[in-house]
């Protein structure tokens, strides 16, 4: 199946097919050159190429890596286990090994102390580069030892790589027999930019049609009826719930928490109103530290199904 998504078909397979600003690439480019990479801490916001970096730079350069996605093998066991059988074996061509470390703000800080003395154990003929959204939540021992690369856009740099990304999705849409109207393409780009992942993936999930127009994002705009969240909330129908949340995913938080605020009175006791703002308000300060947005939106969701009390 994943040879089958646009991100993974049309993944860059060189520093110099990413799109990224020149600061950027002449700094990825210089290691590939070298045939050196350090290790590195690559952050910054979701979509925004540092997968696709790392593997890129092993990739052009032909030496061995193994990738782990640090969100769903975050424990100890992957650091104790995985990554040392793979570290402490030498390549068979002789070169350095490297170990990809995906979303390593989601290991534990138990798995990221092991992880530290890994990368200093196997320091000889390991390179590790960890990404991570937040790198606040990466201790500081790991700081140290890494070349840490902010992928943070500057204003300045915004149209540039706007107008980059527009031109790629415009050869992907033509390669893919896909009609599209312009205006629409920028509307779209303009509202997930900086992500190009996923702007990539709804493109593709809104193609089978033939054609990206107005429809296309009429329907990325919108959000499914906020009444029958409500009712899945009041049948206490966690399930359910869950699945609306995934089929809304494509709706930030911050609008499904206002159609929830804006239409408390008509749906909950008015003594659990007060409750309801608290949560709100909780759940949407800490939806910008957050690693996995679902989770907790899931999460929230889960708190007022409980704590709150429901109109018959």
């Amino acid at each position: 199946m994943k040879d089958f998504l646009w991100t993974e078909i049309y993944r860059p397979k060189t520093v110099a097919e990413c799109i990224l600003p020149d600061r950027l690439k002449s700094v990825f480019q210089s290691y590939v050159d070298k045939r050196e990479i350090p290790n590195l801490l690559l952050t910054g916001t979701a979509g925004v190429g540092k997968t696709t970096i790392a593997i890129a730079m092993c990739e052009e350069i032909g030496i061995n890596y193994m990738f782990i996605k640090s969100s769903e093998e975050s424990g100890i066991d992957t650091i104790r286990n995985k990554i040392t059988n793979y570290a402490s074996t030498v390549s068979l061509m002789g070169d350095r090994k490297v170990i990809i470390l995906d979303e390593a703000d989601g290991l534990s800080h138990e798995a990221q102390k092991a992880l530290r003395g890994a990368i200093e154990a196997f320091s000889k003929n390991c390179t590790f580069i960890l990404t991570c959204n937040y790198k606040a939540k990466i201790i500081e021992a790991i700081h140290s030892r890494s070349a840490v690369i902010d992928f943070t856009l500057r204003s300045e740099e915004k149209p540039k790589m706007a107008s980059l990304f527009y031109k790629r999705l415009c050869a992907i849409l033509k390669e893919q027999n896909v009609e599209y109207k312009q205006d629409v393409l920028v509307k779209i780009v303009e509202k997930y930019f900086p992500d190009f992942r996923r702007i990539v993936n709804e493109l593709q999930r809104y193609s089978s049609t033939g054609k990206i127009d107005e429809t296309t994002l009429a329907q990325i705009n919108a959000i499914k009826n906020i009444s029958d969240l409500v009712a899945l909330l009041k049948d206490k129908n966690w399930s359910g719930m869950r699945k609306w949340v995934t089929l809304n995913s494509d709706t930030d938080q911050a609008t499904i928490n206002r159609k929830i605020y804006n239409g408390m009175s008509e749906f909950l006791k008015p003594e659990s109103i007060p409750q309801c703002v608290v949560i709100i308000g909780r759940y949407q300060y800490q939806a910008a530290f957050v690693s996995d947005l679902e989770i907790n939106m899931v999460a929230m969701l889960t708190e007022i199904m409980v704590e709150c009390e429901f109109l018959p």
